[in-house]
Formats: C-alpha cells, sequence, structure tokens
C-alpha cells in the first residue's frame, strides 16, 4: 500500500473516498467539518440536527457524491469526546475507516486531519493505524478477494510549512507499522511452517538485511553453555531448540547510555508437555512465539531508525512436546546461571527458556532488561485483553517504560512485585519451582521467577498473554495476532 502526505485543498481531492473525524459535542460540524459542509451545501448540519451525526466513537456516516468536493465520496468517523482524543484515537480511526472502505471496494482514500491536528505525531499514528489495519491473516486462503484492496492512502490537511513534519511522521510511522507486521506475520504462521529452526532462519535473514549483526546458537552451542532451562524444555520433541541473538550497535552510541537488552519468550507451538493443556484452544499456542516475534521486530524498526544507544536482542526459541523423552514433573533442572530449577509443572515452559534468555543477555552485556511473553493464564484472569501485565525491579525504569507506553497508546498495568510473593516460588528439593506453592496471583509468581535470573540489573517483564492475539475482529484490526508492546519498545529505545 502507497502512503503519501497531500498539499491539495481538500474539496478539490480527486479519491475514491475523503476521510475525516468528527467530535461527540453539542454541535458537531465545527471547524474543518464546517468547511466541508460549506461546501456540501449544509447536508452535514441536516445529519447532525437528525441524529444521524453524532459523533460517537467510531460511528460511520458515508455520503455519495458530496457535493462541492471532487471524492467519489465523504467518510465521517466518532472521534468521541474532545477532551479524551489523542493519538490513540487517531490511529484507531484511521484503521477503522480503512476496514470499512475496504469491505466496500475503495481502492485509495484521503485521510483529512482536522484543523490543528496537522502534525508529525499525528501523521504518525494515521500512517500506524492504516498499515496495521490493512493485514490480514488470509495468507493461506486461497480465496483472497483480491478485488477488495486499498492500494493507496494520502493524508491530507497539511500546509506547505507544515509538509516537512507530516513527512517525517510519515515516515516514521511507516517503519514501526511495517516492523509490527512483520511481528504479526511470524506470530500468525501455523507452527509446521514456523519451527524453531525456520524462526531462526527467518530472524537471520531480517537481520542481515536490515543491517544489524546475528547469530544463531544451535543445540550444540546451547550445551555447551549450559542452558540447562532452554534444553529441558526442548527435549520433549524431535526439533532442536535455537537461542537467536540480534544486536544494533550503534557507531555513536550516547557515552553512559544503558546497553538494552530484549529478551522474547518464542515457543513455535506449547502442547503444555506432560502436563499437557486441554485440547479447546491448543490451536492457539501457535501464538505462544509472540514476545520472541515481537523483540524481533523491534530490532527490525530500531535499524532503519538508527537510536543512539545499543541493544541486544536474545530470543530463545523451541516446541514444548510430551513426547517419551519430556521432562516430566518433579524434575530438577539447572540453569546457565547455575540456579536449579524444580519442574512442577511442564506447562510452565517459557520462564524457563526466559531464565537462560535473560541471563544470556547480561552476559552479552545488557544493563538493562525487559522480556515480553505470553506467558501465564493469570494475566488474562487479572486484566482480560486490555492491557498487558507490567512487572518490574527497580521503579525507574518501570516508569519509563509505562511513559512510553503512554506516549504510544498501548494499554499497559503495573502489577505488585513484593517480597511476599517471592517465597511462593521457594523450592523444596532446589533452589526455585516454576510453579507457585501458594493460592493465586500466578502471573505474578511467574515474573518472580524471571527475575531471579536478573539479578540486580533493572528488568521489566512484559506478560501480553491476554493482549497479543485478538479472538475477534475489531473495527481497527483483524482477528488474529496484535503485534503489541512494539510501539512502546520502539518509543522506550528511541527516548535515550
Amino acid at each position: 500500500m502507497q502512503i503519501t502526505l497531500e498539499t491539495t485543498p481538500f474539496a478539490a481531492i480527486e479519491t475514491d473516498a475523503l476521510v475525516s473525524y468528527v467530535f461527540e459535542e453539542t454541535d458537531p460540524v465545527q471547524g474543518r467539518i464546517a468547511e466541508i459542509d460549506q461546501a456540501a451545501a449544509g447536508l452535514l448540519r441536516k445529519l447532525a440536527k437528525s441524529g444521524e451525526l453524532t459523533g460517537k466513537t467510531l460511528e460511520f456516516t458515508l455520503i455519495h457524491a458530496p457535493a462541492g468536493l471532487k471524492a467519489a465520496r465523504l467518510l465521517l468517523v466518532g472521534a468521541g469526546k474532545r477532551e479524551q482524543f489523542n493519538g490513540a484515537a487517531l490511529r484507531k480511526i484511521a484503521g477503522a475507516a480503512l476496514r470499512y472502505l475496504k469491505s466496500r471496494s475503495a481502492k485509495n482514500f484521503a485521510f483529512l486531519v482536522r484543523e490543528s491536528d496537522a502534525t508529525g505525531e499525528n501523521a504518525q499514528a494515521i500512517v500506524e493505524g492504516a498499515f496495521a489495519a490493512n493485514f490480514e491473516t488470509d495468507k493461506y486462503k486461497t480465496d483472497k478477494k483480491n478485488d477488495k484492496n486499498i492500494e493507496a492512502v494520502s493524508i491530507a490537511g497539511y500546509s506547505d510549512a507544515e509538509r516537512a513534519a507530516g513527512e517525517k511522521g510519515l515516515s516514521k510511522g511507516r517503519i514501526i507499522a511495517d516492523a509490527q507486521n512483520f511481528t504479526r506475520d511470524l506470530v500468525n504462521e501455523p507452527s509446521n511452517k514456523l519451527t524453531p529452526r525456520i524462526l531462526a532462519q527467518k530472524a537471520e535473514a531480517m537481520a542481515r538485511e536490515a543491517g544489524l549483526s546475528v547469530e544463531i546458537l544451535d543445540e550444540k552451542k546451547i550445551a555447551d553453555l549450559k542452558m540447562g532451562a532452554l534444553l529441558s524444555v526442548a527435549q520433549g520433541g524431535p526439533e532442536p531448540p535455537r537461542m537467536i541473538v540480534v544486536t544494533y550497535n550503534p557507531s555513536n552510541a550516547k557515552p553512559g547510555a544503558p546497553v538494552i537488552g530484549l529478551v522474547g519468550k518464542a515457543v513455535t507451538f506449547d502442547t503444555g508437555g506432560i502436563s499437557i493443556k486441554p485440547s479447546e484452544g491448543m490451536e492457539k499456542m501457535k501464538y505462544d512465539m509472540a514476545g520472541g516475534a515481537t523483540m524481533l521486530g523491534v530490532m527490525r524498526a530500531l535499524a532503519a531508525l538508527k537510536p543512539n544507544v545499543k541493544v541486544i536482542c536474545v530470543v530463545p526459541s523451541t516446541e514444548n512436546m510430551p513426547g517419551g523423552t519430556a521432562q516430566k514433573p518433579g524434575d530438577i533442572q539447572t540453569a546457565m546461571s547455575g540456579k536449579t530449577i524444580e519442574v512442577l509443572n511442564t506447562d510452565a515452559e517459557g520462564r524457563l527458556i526466559l531464565a537462560d534468555g535473560v541471563h544470556y543477555a547480561k552476559q552479552l552485556g545488557a544493563t538493562h532488561l525487559v522480556d515480553a511473553a505470553t506467558l501465564t493464564g493469570a494475566i488474562v484472569v487479572a486484566l482480560a485483553n486490555i492491557n498487558v501485565g507490567v512487572f518490574g525491579s527497580d521503579q525507574a525504569w518501570t516508569d519509563k517504560l509505562l511513559a512510553s507506553a503512554k506516549a504510544v497508546g498501548e494499554k499497559m498495568w503495573q502489577l505488585p512485585m513484593d517480597d511476599e510473593y517471592r517465597e511462593f516460588i521457594k523450592g523444596s528439593f532446589a533452589d526455585i519451582q516454576n510453579i507457585s506453592s501458594g493460592k493465586g496471583g500466578g502471573s505474578i509468581t511467574g515474573a518472580w521467577f524471571i527475575r531471579e535470573f536478573a539479578g540486580d540489573s533493572p528488568w521489566i517483564h512484559l506478560d501480553i498473554a491476554g493482549t497479543a492475539w485478538n479472538d475477534d475482529a475489531k473495527p481497527w484490526l483483524a482477528k488474529g495476532p496484535t503485534g503489541v508492546a512494539l510501539r512502546t519498545l520502539v518509543h522506550l529505545v528511541l527516548s535515550f
């Protein structure tokens, strides 16, 4: 899909549809909407008076052959309360508009920003929303309905003086959106098309194309490094594990800046192992590598955006299978750090592979850590599919990430890490156990387990189990993988 910035007056733009947004207020026909109304001979004010145009969030009003405009259609999208409007709302509006018009066989449209909204940040939000909305999960369908494609989008309402800022935002938004869709494409792959070895190949190809350093550790190297936690999860099936390391090392690294370690869980399919999962919904467990895919997508974006801090991405990848050689409840494993782990439930495997991933990231020189994982069903109980669960060992580092999440419009919520929860994973026969001995708090004890391997380094854990996958399509996003946390992490790195 092509996307450009347009400084032509909106009435003169020839397009399948002109799109803008309307606020929910007593008189929704104000500012630029009033200009459109004047060109359309007062039609919009008539619609507002009749109650057909209210500005309620994501309400669509479609007008064919609007008078005074060269556009074939005019689409007005409700933006909700003006005081609650922000970049996140604009991103959803742009995405919802694209999917609405796409379903009606439009090939192109112009998105007209409202008065005073012609900024670089808003251009970025529109691009991110449009590209994310244009992603479909129909890769393996033979009937793709090829007649319904948006081929071009233009962003209108910018003056010549505002063009430079708009173009900069457009370019940045395109980079981030492409990276998010790269992540979503990986997560969408079925496990027979994306094994740990294939994921490693794709990561290596991405890194080399982007100009990033990359190293793939095979099962022999993993064994040589004594990554016993990762190996224990992999031993149940014939597919060997991989440890993927991608590094961004800028020539102009900022003096005194941290070395950021991004660690992502990549279980390409999770049966639960011997502690096997129920069959209902197990097919979705192909998404259990979403944390790793997110971190790879972040690296893809950073390679193009070129921050001045070093970033090390570590992605441990394996399947979790219940074969005859699988680890069993009660087994004791030794992680790379030397810490021993009593495995009480083989379906709590993500924290095992992250234990070695986090420790290895520290060995490679990471000073500040963030891990992302589809870790627990408990986070879904706590936060549903609305917020990412955030856990941190250092409040200043955690606050910085939460500020980035707020800036890019991703909902995240910090949960407690009180010392009392640490007692729940104290091992009876080893240093620690991989599930809680107490009742409740499953997402917190899972985070505490990973924290054991972060040591004194500032560390954050993102539990994306409830947010990495849409069970149902949203007006602005297809059913399936979301690419959640990518925008937050990119913003975090760029904030240094």
